[in-house]
């Protein structure tokens, strides 16, 4: 199994940038965003399941929107009106995630 991330960046507060992954090697029910801030514990972001029911932390909700597409075993993840507290590295896994399925993440830093 492969969960691989990217698409992260430098952006401006109020700017917008689209993560994706790229999953592999499995069937995936329910597929989640995490992200981890320097010296804080890994947390939730939002998931999907394969026929499209959404879940986002309340931090997020209205900003972030979390998509998939089944055929190309991708689920990506549309964030706008971003935030310096949204500086994380974000990663992608299953939800409830699985230790060995994380990956190396993809670095958002959100600073003018």
């Amino acid at each position: 199994v492969q969960l691989q991330a990217s698409g992260g960046g430098l952006v401006q507060p109020g700017g917008s940038l689209r993560l994706s992954c790229a999953a592999s090697g499995g069937f995936f029910y329910k597929l989640g965003w995490y992200r981890q801030a320097p010296g804080k514990q890994r947390e939730f972001v939002a998931s999907i399941t394969n026929d499209g029911s959404t879940i986002y932390t309340r931090s997020v909700k209205g900003r972030f929107a979390i998509s998939r597409d089944n055929t190309k075993n991708t689920v990506n993840l549309q964030m706008n009106s971003l935030k310096p507290e949204d500086t994380a590295v974000y990663y992608c896994n299953q939800d409830p995630p699985v230790k060995y399925y994380w990956g190396q993440g993809t670095q958002v830093t959100v600073s003018s």
